[in-house]
């Protein structure tokens, strides 16, 4: 049986009930009928008939016409296609990550997994005289990287396994390290975040956290780099850490995944 929305003073019921019925028909391999439904939706049938005239007339469901039963069109999956994930995560992102760099005075950037490596999608740059800038479109090492290992330990098992599988320096691991490095995942994944050293200059500190869920359909990573200062003052880390995952939960509630 769906699970009914929560009631509250904007609940528009007739969207519900289309949206209950696209979500459960979504769900089903096989056409339902009115009947089969509204008993999956506990409701009557009296009560959805109206939607499902209504969302047939509007293409979102199609109707046989032998049987009479229901089943969902392509017409979403067309909806779904005209959206562009990395697009929309940059512009959800981007403001957040002003305000992050403008409040830390370091530069950030958020990255994603391209074909088993990690691609810098967005950067935002500190206003201070000195920042780092990692390019927009640079590929980095998912498996020698912080925003990599963050994205590596909280994917799924079988990406996390086809990119491992694809790595050159883990096929040569033996099987004592490749043990610890899956170990090594699973405490990243379970503290939410990482600080690494950065592989690429000397003396800078990468922070890296989680935007998404763990094992979600989108998932990336946002990163702060540290430089050391002149008078080798150290970064409070529990600070960075906090104003890191605060921006990337915010990111993760506009994205709505």
């Amino acid at each position: 049986m769906a699970e009914k929305t929560a009631s509250n003073k904007y609940a528009v019921p007739a969207l519900d009930k289309g949206l209950d019925i696209i979500e459960y028909l979504a769900s089903q391999e096989l056409p339902r009928s009115q009947a089969e439904i509204a008993t999956a939706l506990d409701r009557s049938p009296n009560e959805i008939y109206r939607v499902l005239v209504g969302l047939e007339m509007r293409g979102y469901l199609i109707r046989e016409d032998l049987s009479g039963k229901y089943r969902v069109s392509l017409k979403l999956y067309n909806l779904s296609r005209r959206i562009n994930p990395i697009d929309k995560v940059r512009q959800c992102a981007l403001p957040y990550m002003e305000d992050l760099a403008f409040d830390s005075g370091c530069s950030c950037y958020l990255t994603m997994l391209y074909q088993s490596q990690t691609m810098v999608i967005v950067h935002a740059s500190s206003h201070e005289p000195v920042s780092l800038m990692i390019a927009e479109g640079t590929l980095i090492s998912t498996m020698s990287t912080c925003p990599g290992k963050i994205l590596l330990a909280n994917s799924n098992v079988e990406v996390r396994d086809m990119i491992l599988d694809r790595d050159d320096s883990y096929s040569k691991m033996s099987q004592v390290r490749k043990e610890a490095l899956l170990a090594d995942l699973a405490l990243i994944r379970e503290q939410g975040h990482l600080v690494a050293p950065s592989p690429f200059v000397a003396g800078v500190q990468d922070y890296s956290t989680l935007i998404g869920h763990p094992e979600g359909l989108v998932i990336a990573s946002l990163s702060i780099s540290t430089m050391p200062t002149v008078l080798n003052e150290e970064a409070d880390q529990e600070e960075i850490i906090n104003k890191l995952k605060e921006t990337a939960s915010k990111i993760t509630t506009q994205l709505g995944c």
